[in-house]
């Protein structure tokens, strides 16, 4: 048995982020199936990369918590979403997605500041920068379905950012961090 070098609520917290990433797996599962049933492999492509991501950063939490005397417990996951309705909603949600990610984990980061656990707020970093590139990244494709826009038919439009996007996800990968 290791020596806890986590408070519990901190290892609390860290077990319910490490909840809201395989979440966040499902969601991106979720989503992906649903492009990909219509007709947007590139983005179905794009949204199933981020399942594997999001899995990464669930075992780089478990993992942290473990390695920190704690135990890393997965609790049952949330029910995927409902299919969105367009692809402008399908983005909506993963901005908003990544959005509420990241106030979860800064929320983190400040609980481990008043709690002085300063290497568990230097590992979070990792997740904050991570975050900031998320949202960065579900902006310009949000702007991007705006500047298409599929309200008026324009179908070349979204092959063209169907093709685009299949890349994406490893472009932004291979700029990041491992999350391993």
């Amino acid at each position: 048995m290791r020596k806890r070098l986590l408070s519990q609520k901190i290892e609390k917290a860290l077990n319910a982020q490490m909840t809201r990433e395989a979440d966040a797996a499902q969601f991106y599962l979720s989503v992906g199936s649903w492009a990909e049933v219509q007709g947007f492999e590139g983005i179905a492509t794009f949204l199933y990369g981020h399942v594997q991501e999001e899995r990464g950063h669930m075992m780089k939490l478990l993992k942290f918590i473990n390695q920190r005397g704690g135990h890393g417990k997965v609790e049952p996951l949330a029910k995927a979403p409902a299919d969105p309705k367009t692809l402008k909603e399908l983005f909506e949600w993963v901005l908003t997605h990544e959005m509420e990610n990241s106030r979860q984990i800064n929320a983190i980061v400040d609980m481990c500041l008043r709690e002085k656990d300063y290497p568990t707020f230097n590992f979070l970093q990792w997740f904050v920068a991570e975050q900031l590139e998320e949202e960065a990244l579900a902006t310009k494709l949000l702007d991007k379905m705006s500047v298409i826009g599929e309200d008026k038919g324009n179908k070349g439009g979204l092959y063209e950012f169907d093709q685009d996007i299949a890349g994406m996800h490893d472009a932004e990968q291979s700029r990041g961090a491992d999350p391993s």
